[in-house]
């Protein structure tokens, strides 16, 4: 089947001015890049009304287990096992129509849960975005109210080996490795160091062995240090990198990802919690991560690290569904233009997924969004999913436009 769109401005992924244009699809991919004028033919021809045709986002920091969305907040963290699947199956499809095509799993609060639900997204039971799952997070001291066993937070190199070919037998893609402690859960604990030298490595043996990708949760120099060592693809937050662990992370830029996470705690900073929730220790952690990496970021975009958005949503009081905030957070607090924030969601985060996906481009999966507006010169329009009005994944539609049947 060959698809056109038509009467369109493209925005392709890489960063540039948006052009008029159009594009013909042919089944799940994009067959050609054609002038305005095109007469080219195809069995069904989408007009774009002068809008702006997009790469699908891709958010490189996502937690579907973490239950609440716009849809539906929970006020509790730890969910029933059957009510955490069911938020999961939820949170995919809420992602998927503001606009997210790709997701690239930081760990689930369930085991198992993330690759059952990207085999049921592939099989197309369930709506949803191209996903690389994950399971539990893994921590030497497990997490606070999840049920874990020795194989998610064992100790020793055999441990953690054998989390690796646990993770490989149950479909996972991408493990999660908790390196620092984390400040807004346990004021000061993100200079601990969680794993010792040996479990990083032989993590990172394991994983290589086993063609999984390593996602690291780093604040200080030495877990920084930690992640790129053990070959980490991705390291979220490293709020407390010294010029060392710039150096060292720019010494990866061709290998690694990075994916600060500013929108938890903006959010974190906004929220009006009851009185009997204590959000003290989130709110100064929160401001002090941003203050730092006001500077941080922009030193790390100047060196040529590849930083990606994706803001830890999930919680009652950052929701899935409010994702794209994060775009208009990076040009607020990192200095990015708006086409270098939406290049950061598509672009970039089509090398994280390791997909053909993520530009408007001969032989990529046809993922795509059709905005009203241009969100190069307003970000914020990309929060308002009204204004999302096709959603395109692999060439099927998921939000359809209006559409002309081509008649002979």
């Amino acid at each position: 089947m060959r698809q056109l769109i038509r009467n369109v401005r493209i925005f392709d992924g890489t960063g540039g001015a948006s052009v008029p244009g159009a594009v013909l699809i042919e089944g799940d991919s994009i067959a050609a890049i054609l002038p305005a004028d095109t007469d080219a033919t195809a069995d069904t021809v989408i007009d774009g009304q002068g809008g702006t045709l997009m790469p699908g986002m891709v958010d490189a920091h996502t937690h579907l287990t973490w239950g609440s969305s716009v849809e539906k907040i929970y006020h509790q963290f730890i969910l029933p096992p059957e009510e955490l699947k069911v938020a999961a199956w939820r949170n995919a499809r809420v992602l998927l129509d503001h606009g997210y095509t790709s997701l690239y799993s930081a760990g689930a609060l369930g085991d198992q849960i993330e690759p059952e639900l990207a085999r049921a997204i592939d099989a197309g039971e369930t709506p949803g975005p191209r996903l690389v799952p994950s399971t539990l997070e893994r921590s030497p001291e497990g997490e606070e109210g999840v049920e874990t066993g020795d194989v998610f937070n064992g100790r020793g190199p055999e441990a953690m080996r054998a989390f690796v070919a646990y993770c490989a037998a149950e479909g996972v893609k991408s493990l999660k490795l908790v390196i620092s402690g984390e400040d807004a859960l346990k004021p000061g604990s993100s200079g601990d160091i969680l794993y010792t030298d040996e479990e990083m490595l032989a993590a990172g043996e394991a994983a290589k062995d086993a063609g999984l990708w390593i996602a690291t949760h780093a604040y200080s120099p030495r877990a920084i240090t930690l992640a790129l060592e053990a070959g980490a693809r991705i390291l979220y937050h490293c709020s407390f990198a010294d010029d060392a662990a710039i150096d060292a992370m720019a010494a990866k830029k061709d290998e690694i990802f990075y994916a600060p996470g500013p929108g938890v705690s903006v959010a974190a900073l906004e929220a009006s919690p009851p009185p009997h929730i204590d959000m003290s220790s989130m709110k100064a952690s929160g401001a002090q991560r941003l203050e730092l990496e006001k500077a941080l970021v922009p030193k790390l975009k100047a060196r040529g690290v590849r930083i990606l958005p994706g803001g830890d949503y999930g919680f009652p009081f950052n929701p899935h569904g409010r994702n794209a905030r994060d775009l208009e957070h990076f040009v607020t607090y990192y200095g990015f233009t708006p086409a270098e924030a939406l290049s950061a969601a598509t672009m970039l985060g089509g090398q994280l997924m390791g997909q053909r996906v993520g530009q408007v481009k001969a032989g990529y999966l046809a993922d795509l969004l059709l905005i009203e507006g241009d969100p190069t010169k307003d970000i914020r329009i990309m929060q308002n999913s009204n204004k999302i009005n096709m959603i395109m994944l692999g060439g099927k539609l998921h939000k359809a436009p209006v559409i002309q049947p081509v008649t002979a």
